[in-house]
């Protein structure tokens, strides 16, 4: 015994093993039930039987759901790029000298630690049909001469939801790039701008290429949340109006729970799967360049 205990290998599995087992109940279990009931037709209150592929099929024509996969794309590629290009212009903004720095900071995490349901309900009175105080502003500004329906119109709705996720994420990303900002030597500015670089070409040449391995991680990040995304969507719209802001997530819920069928809203929550593998090879690809840390060469 006192051998094992010894032995710093059994002393690791021996310290991985709760991790282990929590992964296991509370990760691997429900994923594989939920693949298990993708291939058969069980409703609430029974079994299913196995249909194979049937789900699948059926969601393969089903125009719900055709289009609750374009508005999660749509979702998540626009609210990505638009929280990668703040995030980054304010991460580069508090890397500069300024007064208050710390106090900044603080106040930039504040959206990102307020729970998620509280930023809805927030954002849900904001865009009120009747009490908006986005349109009361700008209605006494004469922008507009009536109030705007930001969650009764489709296209509205959908960037509202939008508008409210970046606000949400913005905050996670500036934090993280500024980070790996703080770690690029001053000295690779230095000698760019001895050699005449201007601060675009500072920026472009020095500070983006030694970003990237932390861009990939927090944009992989950042496309994951965004795309498993539930609790925003289901407070402000439930995936209204006329289902143009049902994401894959709320609509799987809203088939499987409110609506019984396991099954197929276990397959729609499976058909998720392939695109969130494609986020994470995206990081991967990225991550050879981590190579530069290490003083190698990038692949």
């Amino acid at each position: 015994m006192d051998r094992l205990l010894n032995n710093r290998h059994f002393l690791g599995l021996a310290f991985m093993l709760p991790a282990a087992v929590l992964l296991l109940l509370f990760l691997t279990y429900p994923l594989g039930l939920g693949v298990w009931l993708g291939f058969t037709d069980a409703k609430i209150g029974r079994e299913g039987v196995w249909v194979g592929l049937e789900n699948y099929e059926f969601l393969f024509g089903d125009s719900v759901a055709r289009l609750a996969l374009f508005n999660t794309l749509f979702y998540t590629i626009a609210a990505s790029i638009i929280k990668f290009v703040l995030g980054l212009w304010l991460a580069l903004l508090l890397n500069k000298h300024l007064p208050f720095k710390a106090f900044l900071r603080a106040i930039v995490l504040l959206p990102f630690i307020v729970p998620t349901a509280l930023s809805a309900i927030a954002f849900w009175w904001l865009y009120d049909a009747q009490f908006s105080v986005l349109s009361w502003t700008l209605t006494k500004l004469g922008w507009i001469d009536r109030y705007i329906d930001f969650l009764g119109d489709p296209w509205n709705a959908r960037w509202s939801v939008i508008a409210a996720n970046v606000w949400r994420g913005v905050p996670f990303i500036a934090i993280t790039l500024l980070a790996g900002l703080q770690t690029i030597s001053p000295s690779l500015y230095e000698a760019a701008a001895i050699d005449g670089a201007t601060p675009w070409q500072q920026f472009w040449n020095v500070t983006l290429p030694l970003l990237t391995p932390i861009i990939a991680v927090v944009m992989t990040f950042s496309v994951l949340f965004t795309f498993t995304d539930f609790q925003l969507i289901y407070v402000l719209t439930r995936g209204g109006p006329l289902n143009s802001t049902h994401l894959m997530a709320t609509l799987a819920f809203q088939r499987a729970i409110p609506g019984g069928a396991l099954g197929e809203g276990s397959a729609l929550a499976v058909a998720m799967v392939p695109f969130l593998l494609a986020a994470i090879l995206f990081s991967y690809f990225g991550l050879q360049r981590r190579k530069w840390q290490q003083g190698g060469t990038d692949n």
